[in-house]
C-alpha cells in the first residue's frame, strides 16, 4: 500500500476543488423531481462543472479491469442500484423514488469525491429511514477519523452504528483521493479497531457508506458498470471527501 501524503499546496487546491463540488452537486440535487430523466442530471452537472472551468473526474474513466469506460459525468443510481448507475434519456424518475447522485470533480489537476442520496417527490417512512440512516452513519465514519486512529477504527464505527439493522455493502468502500480517482488506502464500511493503516495528518480520503434495506450482497448489470443489490431492495449511498488531522477530520466537500 502507497498512501500519498498531500502537500499544503495540494490541500488547498483540494480544499478549492471539493467546495465546487459540493455547490455543484447541491444544485443537482435540486432538480431532481418526478419527471426528470437521469439524463438531464448528468448534463446539468456536466455543464455547471464546465462553466467553472473544470472537468468531471468519471466522464470516459476506466479502472484497470473495466470493458469500458465510464460515459457520463454522473453515476445516478435509483432505488434497488446502489452505484455506478449509467444516465439515460429513458430512465425518468417517478414519485417515490430514491435517487443517489455520485459526482467526482478534477479541479486544477486534483480530484474530490462526493455523493448523496435523495427522495423522488414524498417517498416512504422506512426509504426515509434508510437515507437518514445512511447519512447519519457518514457522520459517524467521519466522527472516527481522527489523526493517529486507523481505517479498522472508521470501519468498525461505522458497522456498530449499523448495529445489523441494514445491509452493508461490503465488496465496494471508500478510498483515498486527490492525485487520482482512486487512491490507497480501501476504507471499508465495517472492521476491527486499531487495526489497517494508521490515519496519518495530510492523507486525503473519501468515506461512503452504502447499505441496502435488504442483504449486502450485490450483482453487476449488463452494462458492465451498474451495480444492484442481489435481492432487488432498495439502497443509499452518501460520501465526502474529508482531510485527515491531528484533530477532527475536516469535510472537504461542503460549500
Amino acid at each position: 500500500m502507497s498512501v500519498i501524503i498531500k502537500t499544503k499546496e495540494q490541500i488547498e487546491i483540494i480544499r478549492e476543488g471539493g467546495k465546487i463540488l459540493a455547490k455543484v452537486l447541491t444544485e443537482t440535487a435540486k432538480k431532481v423531481s418526478p419527471g426528470v430523466s437521469t439524463y438531464e442530471l448528468d448534463k446539468f452537472a456536466h455543464d455547471l462543472i464546465k462553466k467553472g472551468g473544470d472537468t468531471s473526474a468519471f466522464l470516459n474513466y476506466k479502472p484497470e479491469g473495466a470493458r469500458t469506460a465510464y460515459p457520463a459525468s454522473l453515476c445516478v443510481s435509483v432505488n434497488s442500484e446502489v452505484v455506478h448507475g449509467i444516465p439515460s434519456k429513458n430512465r425518468i424518475l417517478k414519485e417515490g423514488d430514491i435517487v443517489s447522485l455520485d459526482l467526482g470533480l478534477k479541479h486544477k489537476g486534483l480530484f474530490t469525491d462526493h455523493a448523496v442520496t435523495v427522495p423522488v417527490g414524498k417517498i416512504s417512512k422506512r426509504d426515509q429511514k434508510l437515507l437518514d440512516y445512511t447519512k447519519e452513519a457518514l457522520g459517524v465514519g467521519i466522527w472516527a477519523a481522527h489523526g493517529g486512529n486507523t481505517i479498522g477504527d472508521i470501519g468498525h464505527a461505522i458497522e456498530s452504528f449499523v448495529n445489523r439493522k441494514y445491509g452493508i455493502v461490503r465488496e465496494l468502500a471508500g478510498h483515498g483521493v486527490g492525485v487520482e480517482v482512486h487512491e490507497d488506502p480501501y476504507v471499508p464500511n465495517y472492521g476491527r479497531a486499531k487495526t489497517g493503516q494508521k490515519l496519518i495528518p495530510g492523507m486525503i480520503i473519501a468515506i461512503e457508506p452504502m447499505f441496502n434495506i435488504g442483504g449486502e450482497h450485490i450483482i453487476t448489470a449488463a452494462d458492465g458498470w451498474t451495480i444492484k443489490t442481489a435481492d432487488g431492495s432498495r439502497s443509499a449511498h452518501f460520501e465526502h471527501t474529508i482531510l485527515i488531522t491531528e484533530g477532527d477530520a475536516e469535510i472537504l466537500t461542503v460549500v
